[in-house]
């Protein structure tokens, strides 16, 4: 409650003429020991428009940055490109001369020897202009990600069209950020949606991409990704589904990467409609445009088919509805797709809730082979599948998860190691890897974050000829 400068003019404009009852429209003398006092009510807080103006210039710099790299990645193709084309040639050149060694001087295995020198140490400070790259891309990432937050903040606390502009233009980075990073991957990820490799051997930073959809940390049950084996034309999909208790209402499907963040959904499948297949925990993941998900009436699993808008499910033999994961409650079918298809985890009474894995036929959807593991499933935080191979994590304290478990389902073999990653939050309840794009999908406290996966190259090394 305070007094204004409208008070000080209306005083003025009072003692000169005389005030006028708005009521009576009757003339007043007001004495000069006499005071006007205009009370109103003002909000707790001025809206901070000096730190938009500095979130516009940030997103300039952004961009500039952004549009370097980009151009960067351009011509590290090029270049990649024709190194190919040169060790190619120095390789058939080197076989010819292995099959008749004698039609050669010495001058020119020399010279063939001084060429592969040269190659090599083009692809060393290829090698070191990409590893830089990336590390710039991390960092732009991290910024804009830092941005988006606090344009969020903004957003839910002071006016929203006031916001709205800047909010996009980040949006609209953070989106090229994407295109940036997947052109990146395509180049330098070779392998993506094959197993052409070893196993993990680290994760990236917490990618954050932005509070979920309904703007509200309270929806801290649910997931998000994107389609794991994408029909024609759903390729740049992504789907969300979030809520404030373990029950699965719905799922949002966004056409691009754009509206998810704009919030912006393409369709919403409603799971309670003409019939109740509602579901329960934050397991599901979508798949062929379907989604697999924990049926909450009988205890099955199950699947909902957002192309034709019908539901079924199968129970699982044995399947205990009393082992969950550590974070939160009713995770006792979890599904997972990778490279080889399509899986659920659960626990049985039998096995006193050590991990069950079930490999599903995806037409028949029934399970056609089981493995049995030995850790207990409540003491693990998630697991996921990836070419195979089960992992599982567990926290190490508020800020680190580390992978410590795997399962090869190709050897039934298992193995324990440490790989450590950062957490954004405390806790989370979603985590899922997406062959598509060798990303790991986590839900954490509300945002949606996600994370590149690196493996170790021990398959098919590509060695240099020296």
């Amino acid at each position: 409650m305070i007094s204004i400068l409208f008070c000080l003019l209306f005083l003025r404009a009072s003692l000169a003429f005389g005030s006028v009852d708005r009521w009576t429209q009757k003339n007043e003398t007001v004495n000069p020991s006499q005071s006007c006092t205009c009370e109103a009510l003002l909000p707790d807080a001025i809206f901070p428009m000096g730190e938009l103006e500095l979130l516009e210039k940030s997103s300039v710099q952004i961009s500039h940055k952004l549009e370097m790299e980009i151009s960067k990645i351009e011509m590290f193709e090029i270049r990649l490109t024709i190194y190919v084309e040169k060790i190619v040639n120095l390789t058939v050149l080197i076989g010819i001369m292995e099959n008749d060694p004698d039609s050669y001087t010495e001058v020119q295995i020399e010279e063939v020897k001084i060429q592969i020198k040269q190659i090599e140490a083009l692809i060393v400070e290829l090698q070191a202009s990409i590893e830089i790259s990336s590390t710039v891309l991390v960092s732009i990432r991290k910024e804009i990600t830092a941005m988006i937050v606090i344009l969020t903040q903004l957003e839910t606390t002071y006016d929203k069209n006031l916001v709205l502009l800047t909010r996009r233009e980040y949006i609209k980075l953070q989106q090229k950020l994407e295109e940036c990073e997947s052109r990146y991957n395509e180049i330098f990820n070779p392998n993506i949606g094959s197993c052409d490799h070893g196993f993990i051997s680290r994760l990236s930073k917490p990618m954050i991409s932005h509070l979920n959809a309904h703007l509200n940390a309270g929806h801290r049950y649910g997931g998000w990704g994107k389609d794991s084996n994408p029909l024609l034309g759903y390729k740049n999909m992504y789907w969300y589904s979030g809520s404030t208790s373990t029950l699965v209402n719905q799922v949002n499907v966004y056409a691009d990467y754009y509206r998810l963040i704009m919030r912006q959904p393409m369709k919403t499948h409603e799971l309670h409609t003409s019939r109740d297949w509602r579901g329960v925990g934050n397991n599901y993941i979508v798949r062929g445009n379907t989604v697999y998900y924990q049926f909450r009436e009988p205890f099955s699993m199950g699947k909902y088919n957002m192309t034709s808008q019908t539901a079924e499910y199968r129970v699982v033999p044995k399947a205990s509805t009393r082992f969950s994961y550590f974070y939160s409650s009713s995770q006792n079918l979890d599904f997972a797709a990778d490279e080889n298809g399509l899986w659920v985890t659960y626990a049985t009474e039998e096995s006193n809730g050590k991990l069950m894995l079930g490999k599903i036929d995806e037409e028949a959807f029934a399970l056609k082979e089981v493995y049995e593991m030995n850790i207990y499933k409540p003491s693990i935080g998630n697991t996921f599948m990836v070419c195979g191979v089960l992992y599982a994590t567990r926290s190490v304290d508020i800020k680190t998860e580390e992978i410590f478990y795997t399962y090869n389902t190709h050897t039934r073999q298992e193995s324990y190691l440490s790989i450590p990653f950062e957490k954004f939050q405390e806790m989370y309840v979603y985590l899922d890897y997406n062959p598509i794009d060798q990303k790991l999908y986590m839900y954490n406290d509300g945002y949606y974050v996600s994370y590149h996966v690196w493996f170790n190259q021990n398959k098919k090394k590509a060695q240099l000829l020296i």
